[in-house]
C-alpha cells in the first residue's frame, strides 16, 4: 500500500543564503548582521562562521545537478539582501544579481521551480547601523529591495516568500541575544516583529501592484504547545505560549489583528501600532509556509519569565530527541495543520521546512546511513498525509535541509542535510536519506 499525495504536490528541499553560500566578502557583497555577529568572539559554537559555509556560491552548478538527481520539483533558497544591495539600499551590485540569475536559470533548465525567500535573517549591516528592523524606515527599504528582485527574477520565478520566521529573527536576535544582531531588549523585539510583518505586507503590495505572475507567501515557525495538565493554570500558560509565539504572527497575517490577551499581558513591551498597520500586514497571501520541528509541553511556573511558563521538549514514546535536543513528535504537525483548517479558514499551506539533525557517522567511503533521519521524515510525512485526509489544504513539503550547513549559533555541529558536506574538502556526498527521498518523490507517496 502507498500513501499517495495530491497530483502536482510540490516536493522540495530548502536552504538559506548565509548558511550555504559563503563568499561573504566576494563579488561586491556587503556585510550582513550575521557576518558581523559571527566574527565577534564567543557568539558561535567552536568560533564557526559562515564565511565559506558550503561554498555554494562557487559550486552552485554542482549543487543544482544534485538537485536534479534527487528529483526535486522545487528548490527553496534565500536571496542575500546585502549581496544584491551592499548598503541595503541605493547602489545595486550587478554581480550579486547575476548570481541569482544564473541560479534561477540553472534550476529551470532541469525543470526545478525556484522558490526564493527575500529575507532569511541576513540584514545588511548598513541597515542595522541605521536602526535595523527597529527603524520604521526599514519597511520602505525592504519594499524597495523586494521590488528590485521581482523586477529582476519575476519573469521566471513564480513562487515567492517574503520573510522566514520573523518571530525567530525578532526574539532570538533582539530579546535573547542568541542570534544576530545580538540584542537583549524585549520591547525592541516586539517592535522589530511588528516592522517585519509590515515589511511583509509592503512586499505583498509591491507584488500585487506590479502585476507579477505567480504566488507570494511567508514562512512562519510554528510550535505545537501541549498543556502538561488540564489545570486552569497550565491551560492558561499553554495559551500564553501559543499566543506569544504562533498567534503573534498568524493572527495579524490571517485575521488582521494581534491576540489582544498577549498584548495586555506584555503591557509596555507591546509594539506601537499606527493607523492602517494591521490592514497592511493582513494583505491577502497566496499560501502560508510553515516550518515545523517540535512540540512542547507547557506548564505554569511563577519563575518562568514574564510569560510564567515552564517549557519542556515533548517526544513521542520510543522516539527520543534529535541532535539539537528537540523532541520528536510527528502528530504535532497534524495538529498544527488541522488548527489552520479549523481556526484560520483553511489557507493553502506549504510545509516550507521540516527535518532533523542527527549524529551522522560517515563510513570509510564517506557515505552516511542516516536511518534516523529517514524514520523522522517518514513519520512527519505520514502526519502530513493524515492532515490532507482531514481536509487540510496542503500542497507541498520541503525538507530542511538540502545539505549540511552552518546552523546559526550552533555552527557546523548539527547535521541536517540530505547531502553530506566534507568539512575539509567541501565534497558533496548524498546520504541514504537522499536516495530514500528521491524514491518517494518519484512515487509521489510513501510505501507502507
Amino acid at each position: 500500500m502507498t500513501l499517495s499525495f495530491p497530483e502536482k504536490f510540490l516536493w522540495g528541499a530548502a536552504t538559506a543564503a548565509y548558511q550555504v553560500e559563503g563568499a561573504w566578502n566576494e563579488g561586491g557583497k556587503g556585510e550582513s548582521i550575521w557576518d558581523r555577529f559571527a566574527h565577534r568572539a564567543h557568539t558561535i559554537s567552536n568560533g564557526d562562521t559562515g564565511d565559506v559555509a558550503c561554498d555554494h556560491y562557487h559550486r552552485m552548478p554542482q549543487d543544482v545537478a544534485l538537485m536534479r538527481e534527487l528529483g526535486l520539483k522545487v528548490y527553496r533558497f534565500s536571496i542575500s539582501w546585502p549581496r544584491v544591495l551592499p548598503e541595503g539600499r541605493g547602489q545595486v551590485n550587478s554581480a550579486g544579481l547575476d548570481f541569482y540569475d544564473r541560479l534561477v536559470d540553472q534550476l529551470l533548465s532541469v525543470d526545478i521551480l525556484p522558490a526564493p525567500t527575500l529575507y532569511h535573517w541576513d540584514l545588511p549591516q548598513a541597515i542595522q547601523e541605521s536602526g535595523g528592523w527597529g527603524n520604521r524606515q526599514s519597511i520602505e527599504w525592504f519594499a524597495d529591495y523586494a521590488h528590485l528582485m521581482f523586477d529582476r527574477l519575476g519573469d521566471r520565478v513564480h513562487i515567492w516568500m517574503t520573510l522566514n520566521e520573523p518571530w525567530v529573527a525578532a526574539f532570538l536576535g533582539h530579546a535573547m541575544g542568541i542570534f544576530a544582531p545580538g540584542f537583549a531588549d524585549y520591547s525592541l523585539a516586539y517592535q522589530v516583529l511588528h516592522h517585519e510583518l509590515l515589511a511583509h505586507g509592503s512586499a505583498v503590495e509591491v507584488f500585487r501592484q506590479g502585476g507579477y505572475r505567480g504566488e507570494i507567501g511567508i514562512a512562519l515557525d510554528l510550535d505545537h504547545p501541549i498543556p502538561s495538565s488540564q489545570s486552569e493554570e497550565d491551560l492558561a500558560a499553554s495559551r500564553r505560549y501559543s499566543q506569544s509565539h504562533n498567534n503573534l504572527c498568524l493572527d495579524p497575517i490571517l485575521k488582521g489583528d494581534y491576540p489582544q490577551a498577549i498584548l495586555e499581558w506584555v503591557g509596555t513591551m507591546a509594539p506601537h501600532i499606527a493607523q492602517g498597520d494591521m490592514e497592511q500586514i493582513s494583505r491577502p497571501i497566496d499560501f502560508l509556509g510553515i516550518n515545523y520541528y517540535r512540540s512542547i509541553e507547557v506548564s505554569f511556573d511563577a519563575g518562568g519569565g514574564y510569560l510564567k511558563c515552564r517549557v519542556l521538549e515533548k517526544t513521542m514514546p520510543m522516539w527520543g530527541h534529535t541532535q539539537m535536543g528537540w523532541g520528536i513528535y510527528p502528530s504535532g504537525l497534524t495538529a498544527i495543520l488541522r488548527n489552520l483548517k479549523e481556526n484560520y479558514g483553511n489557507p493553502r499551506v506549504i510545509i516550507t521546512e521540516n527535518g532533523c539533525a542527527s549524529l551522522d557517522q560517515p563510513d570509510q567511503n564517506g557515505f552516511v546511513y542516516d536511518w534516523e533521519r529517514i524514520h523522522y521524515l517518514r513519520a512527519h510525512l505520514v502526519a502530513a498525509h493524515d492532515a490532507i485526509q482531514a481536509g487540510v489544504n496542503l500542497s507541498g513539503y520541503f525538507v530542511w535541509s538540502l545539505m549540511d550547513n552552518f546552523e546559526w549559533a550552533h555552527g557546523y555541529m548539527p547535521k541536517f542535510g540530505l547531502i553530506r558536506i566534507d568539512d575539509a574538502s567541501y565534497a558533496r556526498t548524498p546520504k541514504q536519506s537522499f536516495y530514500w527521498y528521491r524514491d518517494l518523490i518519484a512515487k509521489n507517496g510513501i510505501a507502507e
